[in-house]
């Protein structure tokens, strides 16, 4: 099946954006850089999914939730990748949830005492469709803002654009390498 790309050009705030699709659905939505981006195997064409999401993602940037999700498929989805996912669309624009309040709520769901707040962290970290499934919306415990696939800056960005206030958020040292103003504030806060 052929495989096609399109490149979002985004605010200067954030990296741009690829989005693929096998020609009906969304089949990935990365920043420029993240790990998952290979365009080897892809044309770049306008498609109509790709004018779906490029109006969602118009609608997202200007600071508004859309009130529509263009349709999209994640392949080699596991059934726990699946209901991280799940419970990651279900976490509203401008606020934000810790891998193990995931973890708590699907040990919950299946009637166990606990589940890895570690393994909910690599089932975020999988999401090839960012931003529309919101794994930018998860944070670690006390706030701490840990390790994002489209890179630290594009998360802080994401957060800023929904509103939130940064100030109640720690970066890891390692990840202060940012060209994002915010870094500054962000640091005083370690």
């Amino acid at each position: 099946m052929p495989n096609y790309f399109y490149r979002y050009k985004t605010p200067e705030a954030f990296d741009d954006i690829i989005l693929k699709s096998d020609g009906e659905v969304l089949t990935a939505l990365l920043f420029e850089g993240s790990k998952n981006v290979a365009l080897h195997d892809c044309e770049e064409r306008d498609l109509p999914i790709f004018c779906e999401t490029l109006r969602w993602l118009d609608i997202y940037f200007g600071g508004r939730k859309p009130d529509f999700t263009p349709r999209y498929r994640m392949e080699n989805f596991t059934p726990f990748r699946k209901e991280v996912s799940e419970i990651m669309t279900e976490i509203p624009f401008g606020q934000t949830v810790t891998y193990g309040e995931i973890a708590a709520k699907i040990a919950s769901r299946h009637g166990v005492a606990k589940m890895s707040a570690q393994a909910v962290g690599g089932a975020v970290g999988w999401n090839p469709v960012c931003i529309i499934v919101p794994c930018h919306r998860v944070v670690g415990s006390n706030g701490n803002l840990t390790g994002y696939g489209g890179g630290m800056k594009n998360k802080i960005a994401l957060l800023k654009l929904e509103g939130l206030d940064l100030g109640k958020f720690a970066v890891p040292k390692n990840e202060i390498s940012l060209s994002y103003p915010e870094s500054q504030a962000l640091q005083t806060h370690l």
